[in-house]
């Protein structure tokens, strides 16, 4: 047998999926890390976009006989969230339960399948106390004045950022780059002190609470041990978030590259802007779904590359809606001519190929255009 046929055979015994151009290989299970939401607010498109792009890639996952363990973390110990749970009149964790309900009602009409695991980040507060602990002992992080950071300038070269942008970004993220404690403006808090208008625990370095990216590495750890098969999130969770996560999980385990494939969402525009609260230029899924279908919503957000950022408009979900309705045609055809259903599956196993699916998919017709419509969620 030729390097060439054993290889193409293994593909097919394994379940491959080629993601950004790596290729990663699956047996019977693919543990998948979904960064979820801080529950503050209502779900815009832009959440939704992230959530129906991993449920796809699951989806596609089972189809190449790998069984997609999906953990979405809730990040309910938050400053934002502190912030509108404080101007609602509400206790943090009261609002934060809340809006869960109205994001996991808006994620289920869209089709979007329940993950294995859900963890909170108020839960796990003495997991992030050891993680703290673990960084401290490795030299990786050290203890100031409370609060305990993680030496985060690897991180900012890691993601290839100059010092201007990571301080940038960092800043725009709630890192805090001015924090006057820190030895370099770069290091992120793993432990943050206690402050007035947020919740506190009491931990070996005084009362206070878990920093973001350290809330994430101990419900991933936690929940799937060293790394993960792919960790997925937006596409502007790239720096800060997903490099720190990354970077405190490798120096807590010593285990090396924490995760084997990323999968970073596009960011959706209007007007060209990202969508914001403060700028007033949301979309629903709650009004999407008052005038289109599931199916219709999941096609708009589908029917592009998955790591390119992309313009909503009311235009582009008519036009998802009318290409939805030819899918559907093609698949009631009972002669299927051209690709077969093996080219489906060998579209989305390569980098969740759907518009080159869904051009198949109408023209052939038939068992085709059933299988995607399957995989993907839009029936």
């Amino acid at each position: 047998m030729t390097q060439a046929h054993a290889s193409a055979d293994g593909d097919r015994a394994a379940g491959v999926l080629v993601l950004a151009g790596h290729r990663a290989p699956m047996l019977d299970r693919a543990r998948i890390y979904v960064c979820g939401i801080t529950p503050y607010d209502v779900t815009h498109l832009g959440h939704a976009a992230t959530f129906v792009w991993v449920d796809a890639l699951g989806r596609v996952l089972r189809l190449l006989g790998t069984e997609p363990e999906m953990c979405r973390n809730v990040t309910d110990v938050d400053d934002v969230l502190d912030a509108a749970a404080s101007r609602a009149g509400t206790p943090y964790d009261e609002f934060a339960a809340i809006q869960q309900y109205y994001f996991e009602h808006d994620l289920a009409a869209l089709n979007v399948q329940a993950p294995r695991h859900e963890p909170r980040a108020h839960r796990y507060i003495e997991h992030v106390m050891r993680l703290a602990q673990g960084l401290i002992a490795v030299g990786a992080a050290y203890e100031r004045h409370g609060s305990v950071y993680f030496r985060g300038r690897g991180a900012a070269a890691q993601a290839g950022l100059d010092q201007a942008n990571a301080l940038r970004l960092s800043a725009e993220y709630g890192g805090r780059p001015d924090d006057p404690r820190k030895d370099d403006p770069l290091d992120a808090a793993v432990w943050q002190a206690a402050e007035p208008g947020h919740p506190a625990w009491d931990s070996p370095w005084g009362p206070g609470r878990p920093g973001w990216h350290a809330e994430c590495v101990a419900m991933a750890l936690s929940t799937f041990g060293v790394g993960v098969d792919v960790h997925a999130g937006g596409n502007d969770l790239r720096f800060p978030h997903h490099a720190y996560h990354s970077a405190m999980a490798e120096a807590f385990t010593g285990v090396r590259p924490y995760a084997r494939a990323w999968l970073h969402a596009g960011t959706v525009l209007v007007d060209g802007v990202k969508m914001a609260k403060s700028l007033g230029n949301l979309v629903l899924v709650s009004d999407l779904l008052r005038t289109h279908t599931a199916a219709a919503i999941r096609l708009m957000i589908l029917d592009r590359p998955w790591p390119e950022d992309w313009e909503y408009s009311d235009a582009s979900l008519d036009a998802a809606a009318a290409r939805l309705a030819d899918l559907y045609q093609a698949a009631g055809r009972t002669h299927a001519a051209g690709a077969s259903a093996a080219e489906i599956r060998r579209l989305l196993a390569t980098d969740l190929d759907v518009p080159a699916a869904v051009e198949v998919a109408i023209e052939a017709g038939g068992a085709a255009a059933r299988l995607l419509i399957a995989t993907v969620g839009l029936d």
